[in-house]
């Protein structure tokens, strides 16, 4: 998210002062740590131009092919 912040030319200054979110929370965001609301985090993500997609999970079992390789034993 960061990277779509700077290919704005915006500083977290100027992005705080367009969306009223504090630069210390726009840091937790830009570095996935932030654990607050989501009316914050869409707020960062139309002053950046990007969109929250939510889709279902998709549960995968390995293929036979993968098994050895997720209990390889490293050397």
């Amino acid at each position: 998210m960061c990277a779509a912040r700077k290919a704005m030319k915006k500083t977290q200054k100027q992005i705080a002062e367009q969306t009223g979110i504090h630069k210390s929370t726009l840091s937790l965001i830009e570095n996935g740590h932030f654990t607050g609301s989501l009316d914050i985090l869409q707020r960062y993500l139309d002053a950046v131009g990007l969109t929250l997609d939510v889709t279902p999970k998709k549960h995968r079992l390995p293929q036979w092919d993968e098994i050895e390789t997720l209990f390889a034993e490293d050397d």
